[in-house]
């Protein structure tokens, strides 16, 4: 078996008692104990998590007082702007509150800085516009703003009421805005960190529709509010790869559920373009591949006022027009991001010297800026390294960058390790983004990879591959596929069971799919059981395998296919090894 692989232990009376006392099949039963779940108590916690269980909003740090000048600014009939961030997790985040101020019968508006022209965060003329405009407004950050000292110092300059709401890492220095809300904050002690934008604005309008309720209960409108709120937070939630554990998990169970049943107009409209099915319940991979991809090539493009539209508009025309207008730029979000990749491809093949490199920083002029993170993320998993890619800007001789991380690195670490070569950067360790002068970008470059070379390598224990259990293909069928959803929602830190089988035959040759060949499509065969299977951007593997013609042994992820009516059992093919060689076959 490949090294790569990390097989749970397997104890069978264990496995036989968990089973009996549950009432669930074995297989089941050996997937819980894998992930630490041992006892029956423990396990039915984890399957029956309860809306109850989040915890109270005001327990997080700054909800009870920026919850408080919301409702005071709501007295006052102030004007309440909410400055969201261009990504789904801001987009989101800007729309729950928007809507909670807006039945509040609230003045409220909203400010999304563009990606291409403003950058990411609070700017100061932004601020000194939405001053100028309305020196009495209040303004709330949504998925921005912890690190943005100098913009918050220019707010309390002007005397324009600042709440700040985030979740991304924080520098020494805090901004000195009139109340931040975090739930990392020094000195608090909330217990789940890992909430996103979405899910901290989700808290902020919960406490505020209590003030505004009997001070512990929302008004029976503001209930049905929040109700459709949660399944913002989960998209928001699902799109930004928190982590899927605790309260996130919670969320994303509920919202998907709220989505199937009391979806907004918009993303309704949305699932319609998305071809998902209306009432149907929906599952992360929906949210991941179809709604969120969608939302992000408003803010990728430039125009992430559209998307917030969308989510909030009781329009009925209004709302198809737009699904149909975001399901258009993200067709050109794609044939934009194959260009780039191959043009990224291209350029680390004529640069020999970047072979011993342990990181990878890339500049074109031609590329767009909204895009190079998703390509950013293709290269690193296809180079196996650290990926900077950099859309230069001629007029200003400046690059934006967008960073992936690779086998664990801290891109934030090493951002700042670097940052006399910057202007200025932020993000965290899986993903970052950074501006920098195009006569910087060599220096960075060698500086980065020299402090890769010397940071701390992942220990061979996090490089591997958690399997589950080993199986027979005969064993994943519908029921037991849809018996293992219930240990969803999947995603980060969560992930979908994955299984080994051995022996494994080609039933058909593999056949590549998607633009340029980019996945691959099989059907496996064991004993007398045959399984459909997909491997996501690995189309490389199709030569590879019909070349070596089996056996194999393949690592797997099983889910339900659902096409035209119909579902069937699908394998995602995470990883496979020829049993004549042995070799593990990564790419």
């Amino acid at each position: 078996m490949t090294q790569n692989w990390r097989f749970a232990p397997h104890d069978e009376s264990q496995v036989r008692r968990l089973s009996s006392e549950m009432r669930i099949s074995p297989l089941l039963a050996q997937v819980l104990i894998a992930r630490g779940l041992q006892d029956a108590t423990a396990a039915r916690s984890f399957i029956d998590a309860r809306m109850t269980e989040l915890l109270e909003p005001c327990s997080m740090p700054g909800v009870e007082s920026a919850s408080d000048r919301i409702v005071a600014a709501l007295k006052e009939k102030r004007r309440i702007t909410i400055y969201g961030d261009y990504d789904v997790d801001g987009m989101t985040a800007t729309s729950i509150l928007l809507q909670c101020i807006t039945l509040a019968q609230g003045q409220c508006d909203y400010f999304i800085p563009n990606r291409l022209d403003d950058g990411y965060g609070l700017n100061c003329d932004a601020i000194r516009e939405l001053y100028e405009e309305d020196p009495q407004r209040l303004l709330i950050t949504v998925d921005c703003g912890i690190t943005s000292v100098k913009e918050a110092a220019l707010a309390r300059e002007l005397g324009l009421e600042l709440i700040i709401t985030d979740h991304h890492q924080m520098a020494e220095e805090l901004p000195a805005a009139d109340c931040l809300v975090h739930p990392r904050l020094p000195g608090s002690d909330y217990e789940f960190p890992h909430l996103c934008g979405a899910g901290v604005a989700l808290k902020l309008a919960w406490a505020v529709c209590q003030k505004l309720g009997d001070g512990q209960k929302a008004s029976p409108q503001m209930r049905e509010y929040l109700k459709c709120a949660v399944g913002l937070a989960a998209i928001g939630t699902i799109a930004d790869v928190v982590p899927l554990v605790g309260e996130n998990r919670i969320l994303v169970r509920y919202g998907l559920s709220a989505l199937a049943e009391r979806a907004p107009l918009g993303l309704q409209e949305l699932m319609k373009v998305a071809e998902i099915k209306a009432g149907q319940m929906l599952d992360t991979e929906d949210i991941g591949f179809a709604i969120a991809p969608r939302l992000n090539a408003a803010g990728r493009l430039g125009q992430a006022r559209l998307a917030v539209e969308l989510l909030t508009t009781g329009n009925q025309d209004r709302a198809a027009q737009l699904a149909v207008y975001l399901d258009e730029l993200n067709k050109n979000r794609r044939t934009v991001e194959r260009r780039i990749f191959k043009q990224a491809k291209e350029m680390v093949e004529e640069n020999a010297e970047w072979e011993d490199h342990h990181t990878l920083v890339l500049a074109h002029a031609d590329w767009h800026p909204g895009v190079i993170g998703i390509v950013a993320n293709r290269v690193s998993e296809h180079f196996e390294k650290p990926t900077v890619l950099i859309a230069l800007d001629a007029s200003t001789r400046t690059g934006q960058g967008s960073a992936r991380s690779f086998a664990g690195f801290d891109l934030h670490a090493g951002f700042s390790a670097c940052a006399t070569h910057l202007m200025r950067f932020g993000g965290h360790q899986a993903a970052a983004g950074l501006k920098i002068e195009e006569d910087s970008i060599e220096s960075f470059r060698l500086a980065f990879a020299e402090y890769a070379a010397l940071a701390p390598k992942p220990s061979d224990d996090e490089l591997l591959v958690r399997i589950d259990a080993e199986v027979c293909l005969n064993e994943i069928t519908k029921q037991s596929v849809r018996e293992l959803d219930c240990l969803g929602p999947f995603g980060q830190e969560n992930p979908r069971p994955q299984f080994v089988a051995t022996r494994v035959q080609l039933a058909e040759p593999p056949r590549t799919m998607g633009e340029g060949g980019r996945h691959i499509s099989l059907v496996f065969q064991q004993h007398n059981t045959k399984i459909r299977a997909i491997a996501f951007g690995k189309g490389e593997w199709a030569s590879q395998m019909e070349e070596d013609g089996g056996p194999f042994s393949i690592s797997f992820a099983p889910g339900i296919n659902r096409f035209r009516g119909f579902e069937s059992v699908q394998l995602q093919l995470k990883d496979w090894v020829s049993e004549k060689s042995k070799a593990p076959v990564t790419s």
